[in-house]
């Protein structure tokens, strides 16, 4: 473990003042990560903080939690914890991650810490790499997970990345060091145990050695995503733009590139949770954008929507909100999306913003509502009427706005007016009689 020791002090280089937040459950890995800094306080005054999250699954989690409390009073080192009281409906481990990390930031953002260490180590490598090639991912997901990440304001290291399984529980032994078991790690009901327990022993069998090939297959792969990164720096700002992916922009690209910039807008919405994506996804992304539907929508993890509206795609979190209103106008009618409809008495524009109308060739009060099925509406200088639905598409309205599209009829449901897109055979022009003026904003 003299490896360790050496990267902190001399490669990380850490330094007098140095606050460091430490993951840590209790167990042989975690407890070896205390130790080692414990070790390295005795030379340097690092200040340490033990972050516990009690997960609240298994019996023996209070005591685990008792057992970590006590062990830092011993060693004066500041012990935080949180339990999580109540779990959704995401994945276990998903939401499990999730909260322990926001807590982490919070505890960071508390003593202004420089440094968050968890105690992932070579095995643990080697079962997310595993797992993710099984399901799929992106470039950087195949990697596993980085030594080292900067973030905005303190910078994520694991430092046992180098080291197995085996040789922590020997450090263990050989120093005293107390730690507790977790037996849901022994369960085969989880994905990652049956890698444990069954794929790793089979692979170190074949070469004790080969936690060392995953450790270079991952520098070999984030070597690589960085170098395709510095090529995605110079197009993505022209292709993104306000959480909108430019269509033809994006076709434009190497396929290579293409895939990088859906992977690029998928980590920014899932940051913390690769595993919720995979390249089945990305795939079904790329299939969308290329498909000739001018407006189509996938579902993803996570309740997002990929939503296609002609030459653009934005990924965003689905929110389940449905605009069914039918309003009078009278003098002024708020709208969904900050919209209004307001009677005025005079207006020189004569754009699909402004409708006049004559009241007596209509029946009053006018109202402003969504759209029905089949609904349509008369034109001037052709016979018959116009589906609303056909209109939308002519116009390239987005899918996900029409069916909150305000539709101005009268009390006989005669649609009068699509604000902003179109006029009906009712509405007049500024040099033809009419005593009702709308305007839309």
């Amino acid at each position: 473990m003299d490896k360790i020791y050496n990267y902190l002090l001399n490669v990380l280089k850490l330094k007098d003042k140095d606050i460091i937040v430490i993951g840590c459950s209790g167990g042989p890995d975690s407890m070896a990560l205390m130790y080692i800094l414990q070790k390295i306080r005795e030379k340097i005054d690092i200040s340490l903080i033990c972050v516990h999250i009690n997960h609240n699954v298994r019996e023996e989690s209070k005591q685990e939690e008792i057992f970590l409390r006590d062990y830092c009073e011993k060693n004066n080192i500041v012990f935080e914890a949180m339990t999580i009281e109540k779990y959704g409906d995401d994945n276990f481990h998903n939401e499990a991650r999730k909260i322990r990390y926001h807590f982490y930031e919070e505890i960071i953002n508390k003593y202004q810490a420089k440094y968050l260490m968890t105690a992932h180590h070579s095995d643990d490598l080697m079962e997310t790499i595993l797992m993710r090639i099984a399901r799929g991912s992106t470039l950087k997901g195949y990697a596993g997970f980085e030594k080292e990440v900067t973030k905005d304001n303190y910078k994520l290291v694991r430092p046992l990345i180098g080291v197995t399984k085996d040789e922590i529980e020997t450090f263990d032994k050989k120093n005293n060091i107390p730690y507790v078991i977790d037996k849901s790690n022994f369960k085969g009901k989880y994905t990652r145990n049956r890698y444990r327990m069954e794929v790793l022993p089979f692979l170190k069998k074949e070469d004790p050695l080969i936690h060392e090939k995953f450790e270079k297959f991952s520098e070999t792969l984030l070597e690589y995503d960085e170098f395709v990164n510095s090529i995605l720096e110079k197009v993505i700002k022209k292709v993104y733009k306000n959480g909108i992916i430019n269509i033809p922009l994006l076709l434009d690209q190497s396929p290579l590139i293409q895939k990088k910039i859906i992977a690029y807008v998928l980590e920014e919405l899932y940051p913390s949770d690769l595993n919720q994506i995979n390249d089945t996804h990305l795939v079904s992304i790329l299939n969308l954008v290329k498909s000739k539907r001018s407006n189509a929508t996938i579902d993803l993890p996570g309740e997002y929507k990929a939503i296609k509206s002609y030459d653009s795609l934005k990924i965003t979190k689905e929110v389940d909100i449905t605009f069914n209103y039918e309003i009078e106008i009278q003098e002024r009618v708020e709208l969904p999306y900050h919209h209004s409809i307001t009677v005025v008495q005079s207006e020189e524009s004569n754009n699909n913003n402004v409708c006049r109308l004559l009241s007596s060739e209509i029946n009053l009060p006018l109202y402003v509502r969504t759209r029905h099925l089949g609904d349509k509406m008369a034109l001037k200088k052709i016979s018959g009427s116009k589906k609303i639905k056909d209109i939308f598409i002519d116009s390239k309205v987005e899918l996900e706005l029409r069916d909150s599209w305000p539709i101005v009829v009268d009390s006989s449901n005669n649609i009068l007016w699509v604000p902003g897109i179109k006029k009906s055979k009712f509405a007049k022009q500024k040099n033809e009689k009419y005593d009702i003026i709308l305007k839309y904003n």
